[in-house]
């Protein structure tokens, strides 16, 4: 009597384990055949549009606690930065205070136009305020210009200046557009010429 009990009870286990092997397996195969539908794969889309048609961009340092401004002026408009952050051309879209309410970590000021008229461009850098207390700030101002929609911007200045003391306003570049937005050949210097004066007035 003993034995057959025995014998019951192996081949209950055994119809056990594989019943439960045949569920394990048939849960993975429904795992594999799904793999491919969880994560598809990414299509390649068009890149974001530049909102803009001049843009202005200004970096220091991420590292250094310190607030640099960025200051524009199109032709026969007012200069646009901190206290003035937008008129009848440009506008300023980001005014970074260094580290003071920063949650990017990231060291930058950007100003972009509504349309290319042709004249005179001036870029300013001005150092607001210095808390890292290091010096000289290395600063990089570019100048990019979409001439139309369906076009890419397209980089036509850089330059990298040294902050040397705060309230410093320093000129980075003029420059000239023509009426196709075009930058005007012999038209790019630096002699300067204050904005946040002008945009007091």
């Amino acid at each position: 009597m003993r034995e057959i009990d025995f014998f019951d009870d192996e081949s209950g286990a055994t119809v056990f384990r594989d019943v439960i092997m045949l569920a394990l397996a048939g849960f993975v195969m429904l795992v594999l055949l799904l793999l491919p539908h969880i994560n598809p794969r990414a299509t390649q889309q068009d890149p974001a549009p530049t909102p803009g048609n001049v843009m202005v961009e200004l970096r220091w340092p991420d590292e250094l606690n310190a607030d640099v401004d960025l200051w524009v002026q199109a032709p026969g408009d007012a200069p646009v930065g901190y206290s003035n952050q937008g008129s009848a051309i440009f506008n300023l879209l980001r005014d970074d205070l260094g580290h003071i309410n920063d949650v990017t970590e990231l060291n930058y000021e950007m100003s972009y136009s509504r349309g290319v008229p042709a004249g005179e461009y001036t870029v300013n850098l001005h150092l607001y305020r210095n808390l890292a207390n290091v010096y000289p700030i290395p600063a990089i101002v570019a100048v990019s210009v979409k001439n139309s929609p369906s076009m890419p911007a397209e980089q036509i200045l850089s330059t990298k200046l040294d902050m040397s003391h705060e309230d410093e306003e320093l000129t980075a570049f003029r420059f000239k557009l023509d009426k196709e937005g075009r930058l005007v050949s012999g038209s790019v210097h630096n002699l300067p010429q204050p904005l946040r004066a002008a945009a007091r007035r």
